[in-house]
């Protein structure tokens, strides 16, 4: 719907003068004579003059437009005339925007999903003819909406602007299962100093991003997720655009040697601790509903996902609920727990163990003396490494965070 209103200035007042004087006269300024002039040819003369081109309005989306993309602003454009005020509406809600530089007006909040929207635009021509144009489109209708997190593990949250250790990977969680070539198009990883990644995805929600190499110490990690508006598959869209950024604490190494009975800690290259310690005794049994458990310590990089100063222990927590076992034991308080995988190993205190620095007598946890286990829970951070050696399995990917177990190459899908 257009519509005009004129408003005339001036000229408007001159010719209803002339009109009633009928005719109108000057005085020669050289013979002082009254000449006198025709009104009409005046009058002629006047309506000759070109008009000014009445204002184009443009308003993208247009009139009527029905599963609108939140991926673009509005934009509204005035021909032949100048914009007066944009404003655009969905019920109570009011989007703002502004005039850019080429004139255009554009809008700066983000859209929402499943809205009908109201665009009143007022503009003017260089005669002072107004005109006011109101158009309607409704946005895209998601089948469902896919919501972001980031993560240190599967156990913790990512705390925004916080630091980690070398083996930390990016970790972006869905909400729903997204399609995976889409979902990493919309993600930006960008690293000071700079350094290459790739993509592992545990699973059609959650993926993984990883360097070649543990992180530098001092690196900081900036992630953008940006989905709104996108279709992440299969009718799937981002909830909105997300954020995160991290630094890595100095680069701790701990290596842990199931043939030496110690575990050696490095910071930034240099050794700085070496602990007696004990690990998995080995040997495997069944469990409650018939799976083998292995009693090795895993082998490999894992990383640290959790510290707590006590955790209750016990075989049934990895499903040796018999007594009659000989891996079965019930319940205990154990002091200054490090865990490195979900299975549950830990680095911790056990005083029990008198075979630290001698031999493997552990269920598949780290061993430590009580003063090595508080040094560790007091000095690493989640996404330190420790690296076990010399043992007969390797730690599974999904066990913790076993991206370090998979060679570079073959890293990803």
């Amino acid at each position: 719907m257009i519509q005009r209103r004129k408003v005339i200035i001036g000229t408007l007042g001159v010719a209803a003068a002339a009109t009633t004087a009928g005719c109108s006269a000057h005085a020669s300024a050289s013979s002082g004579n009254t000449v006198w002039t025709d009104p009409v040819a005046d009058t002629e003369a006047a309506s000759a003059a070109p008009t000014a081109a009445a204002v184009q309005l443009t308003v993208t989306p247009a009139d009527k437009a029905s599963g609108v993309a939140l991926t673009k602003p509005i934009t509204v454009a005035a021909q032949s005339g100048t914009l007066q005020s944009v404003t655009v509406t969905a019920g109570k809600t009011k989007i703002d925007g502004s005039i850019q530089s080429d004139g255009t007006w554009q809008s700066t909040d983000d859209l929402a999903y499943d809205k009908s929207y109201k665009v009143v635009v007022k503009a003017a021509d260089g005669s002072g003819v107004a005109t006011e144009q109101t158009s309607t489109f409704s946005t895209v209708k998601p089948k469902g909406i896919a919501r972001i997190t980031f993560q240190a593990n599967a156990m913790n949250a990512l705390h925004n602007g916080g630091t980690y250790g070398a083996g930390q990977p990016v970790i972006i969680a869905f909400s729903k299962a997204v399609d995976k070539e889409v979902a990493e198009k919309a993600i930006d990883i960008t690293t000071s100093p700079s350094v290459e990644g790739k993509f592992y995805w545990v699973n059609n929600s959650t993926v993984h991003w990883r360097p070649a190499k543990y992180w530098t110490g001092g690196t900081t990690v900036k992630v953008s997720v940006k989905v709104l508006g996108a279709n992440l598959g299969k009718g799937i869209y981002g909830e909105k655009n997300a954020s995160a950024n991290f630094k890595i604490g100095r680069q701790l190494v701990a290596l842990a040697d199931t043939r030496t009975h110690q575990t050696k800690v490095y910071i930034d290259g240099k050794l700085v601790r070496t602990m007696k310690s004990s690990m998995g005794m080995g040997g495997t049994t069944k469990g409650a509903n018939g799976q083998e458990i292995n009693f090795w310590t895993a082998g490999g990089p894992h990383v640290v996902l959790s510290k707590e100063r006590t955790h209750s222990m016990s075989s049934s927590s990895y499903g040796v609920t018999d007594p009659n076992n000989p891996y079965y034991y019930g319940a205990e308080t154990i002091e200054y727990c490090t865990r490195i995988s979900y299975s549950g190993e830990f680095l911790h205190a056990a005083p029990w163990n008198h075979a630290l620095g001698m031999a493997n007598k552990s269920h598949g946890c780290v061993n430590l003396s009580v003063a090595d286990a508080k040094w560790v829970y007091e000095n690493f951070m989640v996404g330190d490494v420790v690296d076990v050696k010399n043992s007969p399995r390797t730690l599974q990917i999904w066990n913790g965070l076993g991206d370090w177990t998979v060679s570079y190459d073959k890293y990803g899908r």
